[in-house]
């Protein structure tokens, strides 16, 4: 995809998010991000968006010999980041961009005009535009 002044979110972002509930055991998470070979997945509780649980959540989480002794007790609303950074399929990839860097995430939950989670926007997303951009204009 080539990227240009009229790129949104919405072009580049992997639709059908692989969601979790945020009672759900974080060994189904971690199954879920293997399963699936993605790095983070938005959290629901009650129908609505409440946080994203991330590789690096999990990682961390384990690495405690508390919570590591405890891992089949724990449940995903208590490792997950909240609340969940969004941003609307409409906005510029610039701004994601601009996002993600400012806030020091990886991955930007896409939302719809009632808020609804539609979507993913990765720094991989990101860079995959720029890259091609670049592969195309060097051609």
């Amino acid at each position: 995809m080539k990227m240009t002044t009229d790129t949104r979110v919405g072009d580049l972002m992997s639709g059908e998010p692989v969601v979790v509930d945020e009672d759900a055991m974080v060994a189904d998470a971690e199954l879920l991000l293997r399963s699936y070979r993605i790095s983070g997945l938005p959290v629901m509780g009650n129908g609505t968006l409440t946080g994203v649980i991330s590789q690096t959540d999990l990682l961390s989480a384990r690495s405690s010999d508390l919570i590591g002794e405890n891992w089949d007790r724990v449940r995903v609303r208590h490792l997950m980041t909240r609340p969940a950074m969004t941003v609307h399929r409409g906005a510029t990839v610039e701004h994601a961009a601009r996002l993600m860097l400012e806030r020091h995430i990886h991955r930007l939950v896409v939302i719809d005009d009632d808020g609804a989670a539609v979507g993913v926007v990765t720094t991989s997303d990101l860079l995959r535009v720029l890259l091609d951009d670049g592969a195309s204009a060097s051609s």
